[in-house]
């Protein structure tokens, strides 16, 4: 049940995106990139702080699997759109927000369930911090998401269901995880591990934080070295404890 709460926030949080897209436009344009840049932060120090040492624990093979979840990521991002760029103006690319995207965005948001839920079966402070990673990099892409269709014409509606629809894999994603972990052993958790580390590292590293480049904010960049000195200061903590 704890899983299955957790994964209902983080689809939620880009169900927050579209709101503040079709309520607050502006103010989401505007800062969205700095949403972006702190989730970058975070994921990459859940990354290299929390489940590559989980991962290599468990399996001496972990950072194979970290590569391999960072080329799979790149791989499945060129096959079927799973992660918007956040240009909702200038990119022929990602303009046409059609059956592809639905099919992309929701994979990526089974992919989050689960490791979500690879998270919880390590152990439940690790699972709170990849839900975390989940939530944080889920507002800016809802933003994104919503702009694009608010720039293409879509009605309130249409934006709010798409953004619905994407977001209700997340808990499918954790629901499966639980029954397909069930019984996993540690060494192919480990592998899980070690490749969810991949996927967040090339989402912070080739999806986020180019944006910085693009943001005229100077506080843009320190937001990532806020993300990264929250997740090392409950590190801290914890270890204090």
């Amino acid at each position: 049940m704890q899983q299955i709460i957790y994964s209902l926030t983080a689809a939620s949080a880009a169900m927050l995106g579209a709101f503040l897209v079709l309520k607050f436009y502006q103010w989401s344009e505007k800062n969205s990139l700095l949403i972006i840049n702190f989730a970058a932060g975070i994921m990459l120090a859940i990354a290299f702080t929390h489940l590559i040492p989980e991962g290599m624990e468990s399996n001496p093979d972990a950072m194979f699997f970290v590569l391999a979840g960072f080329l799979i990521m790149f791989f499945l991002q060129f096959v079927i759109l799973l992660h918007p760029c956040h240009d909702d103006r200038d990119c022929e690319t990602h303009s046409d927000m059609g059956i592809t995207s639905v099919i992309g965005l929701s994979f990526h948001s089974f992919l989050d369930g689960l490791i979500i839920s690879a998270g919880f079966h390590a152990n439940a402070h690790l699972g709170m911090l990849t839900t975390l990673a989940v939530i944080l990099h889920k507002i800016p892409d809802g933003i994104t998401i919503s702009g694009i269709l608010l720039h293409s014409g879509a009605s309130k509606k249409k934006i709010l269901n798409f953004s619905f629809l994407t977001a209700a894999f997340t808990p499918g994603g954790t629901i499966t995880g639980m029954l397909l972990f069930k019984n996993i052993s540690s060494h192919l958790l480990g592998a899980l591990l070690a490749a969810a580390a991949g996927s967040f590292i090339f989402l912070a590293a080739s999806d986020l934080i180019p944006e910085t480049h693009k943001c005229r904010n100077r506080l843009a960049p320190l937001t990532l070295f806020a993300g990264v000195a929250l997740i090392m200061a409950m590190q801290h903590m914890l270890h204090s404890h």
